[in-house]
């Protein structure tokens, strides 16, 4: 009987293997960076008292959204501080806005590149299809395998698993300025990055904003799945409710994401609804 058999898990773990030992120095190095900028998140949650941190977080929202939000805050806020799970709260916001951070730093310039050049954009579209389109758990794999268990490989898969709507999104809201106004810069003298700075990224702003909304929401729902690889959280809440079937356990955990979920997205949601206002 004929037999066809070919080695690609073996090829792709020797090859991973091979990368792993060659970016071996940058490895750790990144690693290092990233830690601090976890640990500096969550030492900037932590330290003030927890009624300092209710109180700043309120004004922070009813001056980024309304006061109705503001209330909403300071109420889930106190909820997640009177059922015990504040600290594990502060350590999913502060690797939320970690991978957020990260993510936005490398998606929005690979977002304006793409939207000044067809080829790049060419390029770049199918390994976006492609990091969207693979299962969010496979990325724990290729980061724990580089990074090792822990907050930073959590961080790692985060940042690429929050990515792709930054980049996507960035670029369709500069492709999609009219021509009229690029072509009216030009006249000006505008030169093609001037146009950019003045013209096409300040009304594609509120496109721009709606893709942090996404890479925020999948940067959250990435940690609460990085809780298998040492994450912490709010998601080892709901990893350790099920491997005891705690429901309890599992719906304090799950009360603290919602919180979370809703504050973060109404925020950036109210912020890209004024930039559309004044658009």
């Amino acid at each position: 009987m004929f037999d066809f058999y070919i080695p690609l898990e073996d090829w792709i773990n020797a090859g991973f293997e091979k990368i792993s030992s060659a970016l071996s120095p940058f490895l750790r190095s990144s690693s290092e960076i990233l830690e601090t900028l976890i640990n500096a998140f969550e030492d900037l949650l932590l330290w003030p008292p927890e009624i300092v941190i209710m109180v700043l977080v309120s004004l922070l929202v009813w001056w980024a959204s309304s006061y109705r939000l503001a209330i909403f805050a300071f109420v889930g806020l106190l909820l997640t501080f009177g059922i015990d799970i504040w600290d594990a709260t502060m350590a999913t916001i502060a690797l939320a806005l970690s991978g957020t951070a990260v993510s936005l730093i490398i998606g929005i310039p690979l977002g304006i590149i793409a939207s000044q050049s067809n080829v790049f954009e060419r390029i770049l579209r199918p390994i976006l299809d492609f990091m969207q389109t693979i299962p969010s758990f496979v990325y724990l794999i290729p980061a724990v395998m580089f990074f090792g268990m822990g907050k930073v490989a959590a961080l790692v898969a985060t940042m690429i698993f929050a990515m792709p709507p930054a980049v996507r999104l960035t670029t369709l809201g500069i492709r999609e300025v009219s021509g009229e106004m690029v072509e009216a810069a030009k006249a000006f003298g505008s030169g093609r990055w001037q146009t950019l700075k003045d013209v096409q990224l300040p009304l594609a702003l509120p496109t721009i904003m709606a893709g942090v909304n996404q890479c925020i929401m999948m940067a959250l729902a990435m940690t609460v799945i990085a809780s298998m690889i040492g994450a912490g959280g709010l998601g080892n809440i709901v990893l350790r409710s099920m491997q005891s079937i705690n429901i309890g356990l599992g719906v304090v955990g799950g009360l603290g994401i919602v919180v979370l979920a809703i504050l973060l997205d109404r925020m950036t949601e109210s912020i890209s609804n004024k930039m559309n206002k004044n658009k």
